[in-house]
C-alpha cells in the first residue's frame, strides 16, 4: 500500500546516480530473466499406503512346496488375476482420499496445511557488511523489535504464505470477464479463510484479516482504488491490472503487491518496475540510508524505456508516492522512501520491518485525487471522549474501535458487519479528525502505471524478504 508524500516535503532532487550493482542497463532491455508467474501455494503431501493383501497363499500348511494337477494350475491363474484388479480398485481409492491440498479458490485453513506451525520463510538475503555492537546494544535491538523472536517471525511467516497463496489464485484463475468487485471479494474471502477468522463476530477481525481494503487498479490508475459496494469494473483484455492487499494476524501486516497483464504489450514494464523494486530490495540493509535506497531505485527505473501500441515511453518513478516502514497496527510507521533522490539521512535499522515497493509510469509520474473514496483508518492518537453531535458517529466509532483498530477499513467491510445507514455518522467522524479519509491516485488519462512490493524485515546479519515467492 503506497503512501503518499505529504505535499510540505520536498524529496526531489535529479542528478544523476550511479546503480546499486555498476550495472549499464539500455531502455527496454531487462536485467536477467523473467520469473515465472506460477504462485507456489501449498500442496500436502500425498499418501503412499501398502495395499499388499495377506490372503494369496503361495504354499500349503507345511512350508513345502505343493504339487498340482494343469487345470488346478489354471485356476489359480485365474484366481490370482482376479485379485490383483480388485487390490489395483483399492489403492486408486486409498490415495485420493488420503491426499491434502489447498482448494481453489484457496479456502482450506493454514493451520490444516501446516499442523506443526513451522511456515516458510522468506528469501534470506544477507548484509555485504557486518557491524560489530556491542551485546548491550544487540540484546536492545531485539526487545524493541522482536526481531529474533520465535513467535514473531512465525506470525509474519504465516501471514505471508496467506498473501502467496491468495495471490496464486489470481495470477492464475483471474482472467478478461472479471470485475473488480469480484476479484477484491475473492481475495478478502480468501485471507480470511485461510487464517480462519471470518471477521463476522466482534473483534474476530482484530486476531487477523485484510491489512487493509484491496486495491484493484486499472491502468492509469496507481493506487488506492478498491470496489464500491454492489459496484464493480469489467476487466478488459487490453487492460493493466495491479492489485495491492495486506493480510495482517494481531496487527503484525504483510503489504505486498502486483502487476499483471493479459496480453504481452506491457511485459517491458512490469519488468522495469520488478526490476525497480527489486533493486531497492537488494540496497535495503541495517544503517543504509533512505537517501542511497531512493537513489537506487530511480536509477533502475529510469534506466528502462518501453513500447507500447508503437509507442516509446519513458519510465518514470511516481514522485509523490514513497515506500514505508510498517509497525504494529499501523500500515505506515512514520519512515518514507521516496522513488527519486533526495538528502534524508534517515537510516534503517535492525528490526525495523519495510515494505519496498516502487510505482512506474509512462505519464507524468504523479499522482492526484480521484473521484469516489478509498478506504478509511482510525486517527489513533484522538481522545476516546471526543464529544460527537450524532449518536450514530459515536456508536460507528466504537464498533470501529471494535473491529479495526487503526488498520484501515472500506465500507464494503463495514456493510459486511450488518451496518446500514452509518453514512452521516462516518462523515462526522472525518469531519471532526477521528477518522481519516483516504482517496483514490491517478496519473493522467491513456498513461499505464504498474507496482511491485515485498516486505521485508532487517534482521541482524541478513534481511528477510517475507512475502517473496516463485512468481515474483
Amino acid at each position: 500500500m503506497g503512501s503518499k508524500t505529504p505535499e510540505t516535503e520536498n524529496h526531489r532532487d535529479h542528478g544523476d546516480s550511479p546503480s546499486a550493482d555498476g550495472i549499464s542497463r539500455n531502455g527496454g532491455e531487462p536485467r536477467g530473466s523473467h520469473n515465472s508467474r506460477d504462485g507456489d501455494g501449498c500442496v500436502g503431501d500425498l499418501v503412499n499406503e501398502d495395499d499388499s493383501d495377506d490372503d494369496d497363499d503361495k504354499s500349503n500348511n507345511n512350508g513345502e512346496p505343493s504339487t498340482t494337477s494343469p487345470d488346478a494350475q489354471l485356476q489359480t491363474e485365474s484366481t490370482s488375476v482376479k485379485k490383483k484388479k480388485k487390490k489395483s480398485k483399492k489403492k486408486k481409492k486409498k490415495t485420493g482420499s488420503g491426499a491434502k491440498q489447498q482448494s481453489n479458490p484457496p479456502r482450506v485453513p493454514l493451520s490444516e496445511l501446516f499442523p506443526t506451525g513451522d511456515y516458510p520463510e522468506g528469501e534470506i538475503q544477507h548484509y555485504t557488511k557486518i557491524r560489530t555492537r556491542t551485546a548491550e546494544e544487540r540484546h536492545n535491538a531485539r526487545l524493541q523489535f522482536n526481531s529474533e523472536d520465535g513467535e514473531f517471525l512465525k506470525t509474519y511467516r504465516k501471514a505471508a504464505e496467506v498473501h502467496r497463496q491468495t495471490r496464486r489464485w489470481v495470477r492464475e484463475s483471474v482472467k478478461p470477464g472479471y470485475t473488480t468487485l469480484e476479484i477484491a471479494e475473492g481475495i478478502e474471502d480468501s485471507v480470511r479463510a485461510l487464517l480462519g477468522h471470518p471477521g463476522l463476530e466482534t473483534g474476530d477481525s482484530l486476531n487477523g484479516g485484510m491489512g487493509f481494503p484491496t486495491g484493484v487498479c486499472l491502468n492509469h490508475e496507481v493506487a488506492h482504488y478498491t470496489p464500491s459496494p454492489g459496484k464493480g469494473v469489467v476487466v478488459k483484455q487490453q487492460d493493466l491490472m495491479t492489485v495491492d492487499f495486506g493480510v495482517h494476524i494481531n496487527g503484525w501486516i504483510v503489504d505486498s503487491a502486483f502487476t499483471m497483464a493479459f496480453e504481452p504489450t506491457y511485459d517491458d514494464l512490469l519488468a522495469a518496475v520488478k526490476d525497480a523494486t527489486n533493486t531497492g530490495v537488494k540496497t535495503a540493509g541495517i544503517d543504509v540510508r533512505i537517501s542511497d535506497v531512493s537513489a537506487a531505485i530511480q536509477e533502475a527505473m529510469e534506466s528502462w524505456e518501453v513500447e507500447i501500441n508503437g509507442k516509446t515511453y519513458p519510465v518514470k518513478p511516481v514522485r509523490n508516492l514513497t515506500a514505508h516502514d510498517i509497525k504494529h497496527w499501523h500500515i505506515h510507521g512514520g519512515k518514507s522512501i521516496p522513488f527519486v533522490k533526495n538528502s534524508d539521512q534517515t537510516k534503517m535499522e535492525e528490526g525495523e520491518i519495510f515494505a519496498i515497493e516502487t510505482f512506474g509510469s509512462t505519464g507524468r509520474g504523479y499522482t492526484r485525487d480521484d473521484v469516489g473514496m478509498y478506504g478509511y483508518g482510525l486517527n489513533y492518537d484522538v481522545p476516546l471522549t471526543t464529544s460527537l453531535p450524532l449518536a450514530s458517529a459515536k456508536r460507528l466509532h466504537k464498533t470501529i474501535r471494535d473491529n479495526f483498530s487503526t488498520i484501515v477499513f472500506c465500507r464494503r467491510y463495514l456493510d459486511r458487519l450488518g451496518l446500514d445507514r452509518y453514512l452521516a455518522g462516518l462523515n462526522c467522524l472525518v469531519q471532526h479528525g477521528i477518522v481519516e479519509a483516504y482517496k483514490p491516485l491517478a496519473d493522467i488519462e491513456g498513461s499505464y502505471s504498474a507496482q511491485f512490493e515485498h516486505t521485508l524485515i532487517l534482521r541482524e546479519t541478513h534481511k528477510e524478504i517475507l512475502s517473496r515467492g516463485d512468481d515474483y
